[in-house]
């Protein structure tokens, strides 16, 4: 065989070598500080804000009758004795509390109300959303030091074809007002059991998961 021919042959080969590399390989970005897989000390997450469908236990001091188990419709809005159609979503259970006590104040002296999630949704600013190659994608109520492995196991982990290292992380950034993107190493934490892949996740974040090219 010629010399240059088998020179461009190997060549050829090469560049077909560095662009499989380049296909099988992590994506590149921002990478968030790793968590541990058991936490050291639990620490109290926000303050929760309710959603549509969450079960609330209102209860009135020395006035059961005008207490209720309810359930927030899909509208945002939940009706108990005395009170119709009153706004639920968005707000946390003390806010409710002392909105349903300035309603009942109209019929009693100084009522005293209390609000209890029973079950919960929660709305889409506090659900983890798992998308794309995973065995159930899912939205995930958040829940106080939640991390990326606890929402995986929620969702089944990978699907067969997912490329799990090419996987990212939205979070919405309060302080700028702007969405952020971060690079998440799910292949190396299911498969290979690699803690620094472990980080912890906020409320309202997306995680993407896309499917492998082979």
């Amino acid at each position: 065989m010629p010399r240059y021919r088998f020179a461009r042959i190997l060549a050829g080969c090469a560049l077909a070598s560095a662009t499989l590399t380049g296909c099988m390989g992590s994506a590149s970005g921002p990478e968030l500080p790793p968590a541990s897989f058991v936490a050291m000390q639990e620490g109290p997450g926000e303050e929760y804000v309710i959603g549509p469908l969450d079960t609330l236990t209102i209860f009135v001091w020395r006035n059961p009758e005008l207490g209720a188990k309810v359930q927030v419709r899909p509208d945002g809005r939940i009706t108990t004795p005395l009170i119709t159609d009153m706004p639920a979503v968005g707000k946390t259970p003390s806010m409710l509390a002392e909105d349903i006590r300035l309603q009942l104040s109209q019929y009693i002296e100084d009522p005293l109300v209390s609000v209890i999630v029973d079950n919960f949704s929660g709305t889409f600013s506090q659900q983890i959303r798992v998308v794309g190659a995973t065995e159930k994608p899912a939205s995930i109520p958040y829940r106080a030091n939640m991390t990326v492995l606890d929402a995986m196991i929620a969702v089944g982990g990978l699907s067969e074809y997912a490329a799990g290292n090419k996987a990212r992380l939205i979070r919405f950034d309060k302080t700028s007002g702007k969405q952020k993107e971060y690079q998440l190493r799910l292949g190396d934490l299911l498969k290979k059991g690699d803690s620094k892949a472990n980080v912890m996740l906020k409320p309202g974040d997306v995680i993407i998961i896309p499917e492998s090219m082979f």
